[in-house]
């Protein structure tokens, strides 16, 4: 993996504007090329397809891709629509429910409709043919542009976990075990074909204010690291230092008051396999903790991507305010060891024209950083 040894490299979580759109639903190598082009145009050194090749979306590609599961009514519902937030700000959601406004959604682009499902039987992988026709596609839009430095996102089973109920397996541990050995396989898959794994997991932190409050955080805490042992497990045949893992707070545009702070859980999120670590930086609720990394030391060998701009404004971040958050990162865990990022991904979360202002912005503070590091 890439590190910021001459400059402060670029990336982003991996969603991109324009779900929906003419020749993004079902794309060519043209339209993923296009999506290639815009990322380089826009600065951005670590690229991948906008997730275009999944149809724009971190959870609904799964649909389809796991034998063992039946549709439910509404298995996870419950859980996913409770929670401090939603009870606290409760006049808000209503309003923001019947308005759109937690994503950025229009008419002729409406929000995904979530699928629940429970395991009936033993959790196989069936999505080999769906991931092999993303993977071609990226491969023919790159030509002969190296892989070294494109990703592929998919999901971890603690983000699939709430949209997939267990009725067949005896334990929970059983059943996060089974369904880690399925991904392994879409895991591999991509590794193989020579990109980066990046491993989204946004509702790994999300659930603390769904039911980590109620259970403490010593048992919320068990109860992550268990599912991260399930994610370690899946990924045990790929290197370490080809994968991503990219943890959120769910990132809805939400007030997130009761979002779990990172300090309690950074050991966990370091816990996961992976080389680089892309967190939550810019928003108003965790741009203060980047305080945490004053203590906690990012272990050797391991990169912190850090969001330097965030996707729940639509205020176009300064690259002087950019290179101010790149260099509080440098600071803390060595320039060489921070790769500027996004809070999440801008599919369905922002307008298209303030996504690649904002991606333009980051890369023109990561030019500023790399001068005021002195690199040279």
């Amino acid at each position: 993996m890439q590190r910021s040894t001459d400059r402060i490299l670029t990336t982003h979580v991996g969603s991109l504007p324009g779900r929906g759109e003419a020749g993004h639903d079902n794309p060519d190598a043209a339209a993923i090329r296009a999506i290639v082009d815009a990322q380089r145009d826009a600065g951005i050194d670590i690229v991948n397809e906008g997730e275009f090749t999944k149809g724009g979306d971190w959870l609904s590609f799964i649909d389809g891709r796991l034998g063992g599961f039946e549709t439910a009514s509404a298995a996870g519902a419950p859980l996913l629509m409770q929670g401090r937030d939603r009870e606290t700000f409760a006049e808000f959601y209503k309003f923001a429910a019947e308005r759109g406004t937690l994503f950025y959604v229009t008419r002729d682009k409406p929000a995904v409709k979530r699928v629940y499902r429970e395991c009936t039987g033993p959790i196989t992988y069936t999505g080999q043919a769906a991931l092999q026709r993303e993977i071609d596609l990226f491969k023919a839009a790159l030509g002969a542009e190296a892989k070294a430095d494109t990703f592929l996102t998919t999901t971890a089973p603690a983000s699939l976990e709430p949209y997939h109920a267990n009725r067949y397996y005896r334990t929970t541990e059983e059943f996060l075990f089974a369904f880690a050995d399925a991904m392994r396989v879409e895991y591999e898959m991509i590794a193989n074909a020579g990109f980066l794994v990046q491993v989204d997991d946004a509702w790994l932190a999300a659930l603390w204010e769904r039911i980590g409050v109620g259970m403490g955080l010593d048992a919320f805490r068990k109860y992550c690291m268990l599912r991260v042992d399930a994610l370690n497990h899946a990924l045990r045949n790929i290197p370490e230092d080809r994968i991503r893992y990219h943890l959120c707070w769910g990132s809805w545009h939400g007030p997130h008051a009761f979002d779990i702070p990172l300090r309690d859980i950074v050991d966990i999120l370091l816990r996961v396999k992976a080389q680089a670590y892309l967190i939550e930086g810019a928003n108003a609720r965790h741009e203060h903790e980047y305080h945490v990394w004053e203590d906690v030391k990012l272990p050797a060998g391991k990169i912190l991507i850090p969001g330097v701009v965030a996707h729940a404004t639509d205020t176009i971040e300064h690259p002087e305010l950019v290179s101010e958050r790149i260099q509080r990162y440098a600071a803390r865990v060595g320039r060489e060891n921070v790769i500027a990022g996004t809070d999440c991904g801008f599919g369905e979360r922002t307008h298209p024209q303030i996504a690649w202002a904002k991606l333009r912005a980051m890369s023109e503070g990561a030019a500023l950083a790399t001068a005021a590091l002195k690199f040279s």
